[in-house]
């Protein structure tokens, strides 16, 4: 078990029992947080849904108004007219043979991917490298596009992966501990939002059992599931 510092002990000791409202949370982050860098805010919340059962599965993004903070390089795989748009919008890498050489090579410059749909013939053949790295292009997920614009601007402007683990736990990057604790308000509720609306209709009993927020390097801080309106507002 590994020891805690006198640090994260007195950040501990600062957090209250009770879960908080989400504002709150957010300033208490920001109080406690110590690092000397820049520290990525997360969001757990802990469901009530079985994921071994296929009807139970949650996965998809959500676009966090005030961005994640992360710089995102997105490589695409496209041809043609869809390559030189690619190109124009900011993506990283644009390429399909040469790009797919390159992974096979053991070369990952990118931390999200995506491909028109008449490269996934050839994407598919990568899939075992890109799958469990989180990287394969998925049509769900809004990265196997024939508009490849929209997508790349969406990785790069926020958008975040959501996907419950085994679990039932969803880990959702909320932002950075130098945003305001209002843009992380802010932010957690769009992710709060979307993971209430896609709720499976299979899930039994209570769908939301914690909330639990943290940064890099804190301890965290317990949010209170009953609310679900006015996120960036004080409590009462």
């Amino acid at each position: 078990m590994t020891k805690k510092s006198k640090k994260y002990l007195a950040a501990e000791a600062q957090i209250p029992e009770a879960p908080v409202a989400p504002l709150e949370a957010m300033k208490l982050l920001k109080e406690i947080s110590t690092a000397n860098f820049d520290e990525t805010v997360t969001g757990d919340f802990r469901l009530g849904i079985d994921t071994r059962q296929a009807d139970q599965q949650l996965r998809g993004t959500v676009s966090l108004p005030n961005g994640s903070g992360k710089t995102v390089r997105v490589a695409v795989f496209a041809e043609g007219e869809a390559a030189r748009a690619a190109e124009e919008a900011g993506a990283d890498i644009v390429g399909t043979d040469e790009l797919m050489a390159q992974i096979q090579a053991g070369e990952f410059n990118f931390d999200a991917a995506v491909a028109t749909p008449d490269q996934m013939g050839k994407v598919g053949r990568l899939g075992k490298i890109l799958g469990p790295r989180g990287l394969m292009p998925n049509p769900k997920l809004g990265t196997v596009t024939n508009d490849v614009v929209k997508a790349i601007n969406e990785l790069k402007g926020g958008r975040v992966e959501y996907r419950a683990d085994r679990y039932g736990i969803a880990h959702v990057i909320l932002g950075k501990a130098s945003f305001t604790p209002e843009q992380l308000a802010e932010n957690y509720g769009a992710v709060y939002d979307e993971i209430l609306r896609m709720k499976p209709a299979a899930a039994k009993g209570k769908y939301v059992k914690s909330i639990t927020v943290s940064g890099t390097m804190t301890p965290g801080v317990a949010v209170d599931s009953s609310i679900t309106r006015a996120y960036t507002e004080a409590a009462e």
